[in-house]
């Protein structure tokens, strides 16, 4: 069973999170595979990599930041697995309308355009409601920037959130909760060298 971590938009498995991400469980957790992807910019062909991936190694849970929260809320209601997600993204067509354009993607070394019509496939894959709240762990700042945390909080009812005062988008001192995701998450450690 595979640990995903799927990053925001317009960011790359290189992203800081990521890599505090897939260092810590390298070094913690080293049994749980741990796939940090590279999301195609469109709706439908990042849906279809997760899919194809997840098909073939199932999540033991997912961990999404901003978009890659969203997405993260998709492939866990289908799963029905576990998934932490840092200030996700709730109804991102609305949120993304403002970001339309040409990107470049420094890893994928692909051009991209954010297209109106990506709004309304991200609209028909948002999930009306969660069929299992307890499901997520949620990490939320106040002071973030971009996505207006109150959404999230609503969005996420039932679920165990950690709203922190002040911070901002990228959520800072993230690596700090990696110890408490990875707990949500059900992983378990190595057995220690020195037990009997």
């Amino acid at each position: 069973m595979t640990l995903y971590y799927l990053h925001g938009f317009a960011s790359s498995s290189l992203s800081v999170k990521a890599v505090q991400a897939k260092t810590f469980f390298a070094r913690h957790y080293p049994a749980h595979p741990f796939v940090a992807m590279d999301l195609a910019y469109t709706p439908a062909e990042a849906i279809a990599q997760l899919t194809t991936a997840m098909s073939s190694a199932p999540p033991t849970a997912i961990i999404g930041s901003s978009l890659g929260g969203f997405l993260a809320t998709v492939m866990a209601e289908r799963y029905q697995c576990r998934a932490c997600v840092i200030n996700p993204a709730v109804a991102p067509h609305q949120v993304l309308t403002g970001y339309l354009g040409d990107y470049y993607h420094p890893v994928l070394q692909r051009h991209f355009t954010v297209q109106q019509q990506h709004m309304a496939a991200l609209e028909q894959l948002m999930p009306v409601r969660l069929q299992q709240p307890a499901n997520y762990l949620v990490l939320l700042q106040s002071g973030d920037e971009v996505l207006d945390y109150r959404k999230a909080d609503s969005y996420y009812q039932g679920a165990r959130q950690h709203v922190v005062k002040g911070g901002d988008h990228s959520f800072i001192g993230f690596a700090d909760y990696l110890p408490a995701i990875a707990e949500f998450c059900q992983l378990v450690p190595p057995a220690s060298a020195g037990s009997q």
